[in-house]
Parts: C-alpha cells; structure tokens; sequence
C-alpha cells in the first residue's frame, strides 16, 4: 500500500484524481503498478486500476493473474471491478470507500458477486485514513 499511496499523490500532483495501484504477484513482488491517468492521457479508461493490470499482465506475458493481487487505494468502480474479474486476480485490496461508485461492496459489490463465473477475495479498509485524506485534499482544492 506504501507504492500505491505514492502513486497516488502523484496522480493528484499532475492534476488527476489521486488514485494509485499496485499488482503482486503470489510472492509478493510488485509486477505492475498504476496510477490514474485519465487527464494526461485523454483516456476515460485510464484509471489506476486497468494501468496496473495491463502492466502486470505485460510482466507476466499472459491476461491471466490468478494467484496475484491488486492494492488500489480506492474501491474500484464498475469498470476497473470488471476488469479484475477478467484478469482473474485473487485478491483485492484497497484503501478508502467509495460511497459513490465502488463496485466491491459499498455501492456494489460485483466482484464478489456469486452470479458470475469468477471472483476475488476482497479485503478493505487497509490505511483507509490516508487514502481518504489524499482525496479529500484534492477534492477540497478544487471547491
């Protein structure tokens, strides 16, 4: 969560929304990492997510992640709690909530959804103080 944190107040230091991931794999060893880049890239599917699992995947040579894990310091959306389904990563984890739009329990919780053929062990809340207080800052900044 350390790299994640970091990658995230980068993300909100180039005037994107500060969210940073991370992928590990089974040993723990970083082999992908993300941060949003939406506003540096015209990319609407550029969040910290997809970037990490697209680079993890490029690591590894192959879509498949079972037996990696992804750490986001916020609850993913809709679109990156697919995209984790997809990657068949094993674990998600992840900071702060997200009352809004969070697709792994708060608003939703596809990616535990036992309607779909995969899904990913969820653990959250981890540092979620620091990961609310980088969003909250970039938030209150912009108000």
């Amino acid at each position: 969560m350390d790299r994640a944190l970091a990658l995230a107040a980068l993300a909100g230091e180039a005037g994107d929304v500060p969210v940073g991931a991370v992928v590990t794999d089974d040993a723990g060893a970083v082999i992908g990492e993300g941060r949003n880049l939406r506003e540096r890239d015209h990319d609407p599917t550029a969040h910290a997510e997809v970037v990490a699992l697209r680079a993890a995947a490029t690591a590894l040579g192959s879509w498949n992640l079972e037996g990696c894990t992804l750490v986001v310091t916020l609850e993913p959306c809709v679109m990156c709690a697919g995209a984790v389904l997809q990657s068949r990563v094993s674990r998600l984890v992840f900071g702060a909530w997200d009352e809004k739009a969070g697709a792994a329990g708060s608003v939703y919780d596809v990616v535990r959804d036992r309607r779909l053929p995969y899904r990913a062990e969820v653990v959250a809340g981890l540092r979620e103080g620091e990961a609310s207080a980088l969003l909250r800052t970039f938030f209150d900044a912009r108000r």
